[in-house]
């Protein structure tokens, strides 16, 4: 099986995706509304989802 990994850049009303496959190679890139990002995670196979994490003030 190849497992993916899905980079998510999130923001109010809309995501940034890379999509890397199994070597860190990026293969893909997306800019989704909330409801398409819902719809895309849907259609994946199994992928290593990993977000942006940051705090702010």
């Amino acid at each position: 099986m190849q497992c993916t990994t899905i980079g998510i850049d999130i923001a109010k009303s809309v995501f940034q995706l890379s999509v890397a496959n199994q070597s860190g190679k990026i293969i893909e890139r997306n800019r989704l509304t909330r409801g398409q990002f819902e719809r895309y995670l849907y259609r994946q196979s199994q992928s290593k989802l990993v977000m942006e994490a940051c705090g702010t003030c």
